[in-house]
């Protein structure tokens, strides 16, 4: 009867030539450890990544969905601008994004941790990515009517 594990019988298939060429690991390949947590961090997307993404296309949900909402009062109140404006800051003052918030605030704390960004230290803060802050405003009114003047 065979004692080990699934996890250590995948660990063990891992070491063999599976080409069946008969030739020995080279020598890079030797120096890696191959471990159940190498395996398992190597098959999976890193969180800070999914994360992203779902912050982003949250943002971009939400500006198609205000975009269309902007696009058919303009469309109704089309000859009283006053009235659009009175009701566009209605509509955006009545905006939740509680979910997509909470969502940026976790992005905006661990991103930094999970990429590992090293600190600027002439501004006491994580280096830019790509010239720009990691960090994503949340949503609110403001932004609504930032993206979607009522005026």
């Amino acid at each position: 009867m065979n004692d080990e594990t699934p996890a250590e019988r995948v660990l063990r298939r891992s070491m063999i030539d599976e080409e069946g060429m008969g030739r020995p690991f080279s020598e890079r390949v030797r120096h890696h450890r191959r471990t159940l947590e190498a395996y398992f961090k190597a098959g999976s997307v890193p969180r800070w990544m999914e994360r992203v993404s779902e912050v982003d296309q949250g943002i971009a949900r939400a500006r198609r969905r205000y975009a269309s909402a902007y696009g058919a009062l303009k469309d109704e109140c089309r000859d009283d601008p006053e009235e659009f404006a009175r009701r566009w800051r209605a509509v955006a003052e009545a905006a939740r994004f509680d979910e997509l918030n909470e969502l940026i605030r976790q992005h905006n704390e661990w991103y930094p941790i999970e990429r590992d960004l090293p600190m600027d230290m002439r501004t006491r803060d994580y280096v830019k990515v790509n010239g720009r802050s990691y960090r994503r405003p949340e949503l609110g009114p403001d932004w609504v009517l930032e993206h979607f003047p009522a005026e």
